[in-house]
């Protein structure tokens, strides 16, 4: 009986519990890049297209669909975006933005800066604040 209850703990699958992949963390710290608007239209690796457009990430642990908060720790900017891909591959990167997202983190003439990486809570996923207009 001991036997079956511990196992039953190790095995339990990621989305259980806290939601992340079994070596992702809850908060991280690193350097964010961007991906180029020239590689819009290029597959990612959940066969989605890229588009320069969306509110998307590549991160090497976290699964598909999974939506983090990256905040910007030189402005305080931040944005949700979605995981769509694997990566970054670069040195001491820890996650690629598309360019939307990178534009509103105000990265994109520095290329990459320092961020904090989290998985978003549904409070902070808002789709759009603005009401709708009147009939």
């Amino acid at each position: 009986m001991t036997l079956l209850l511990c196992w039953s703990n190790v095995s339990l699958p990621y989305w259980e519990g806290q939601g992340v992949g079994l070596y992702a963390q809850k908060v991280q710290h690193g350097k964010a890049s961007y991906y180029p608007k020239r590689w819009t239209g290029r597959h990612t690796a959940n066969g989605d297209r890229l588009h320069h457009d969306s509110m998307t990430c590549a991160h090497r642990k976290h699964p598909f669909g999974t939506l983090l908060r990256v905040t910007n720790q030189k402005n305080g900017r931040q944005v949700i975006v979605r995981v769509t891909d694997r990566g970054p591959f670069g040195r001491g990167r820890i996650i690629d933005l598309s360019w939307a997202a990178a534009k509103e983190l105000d990265m994109l003439r520095a290329g990459v800066v320092p961020v904090t990486v989290e998985i978003a809570d549904s409070v902070d996923v808002i789709t759009d604040p603005t009401p709708a207009p009147s009939p």
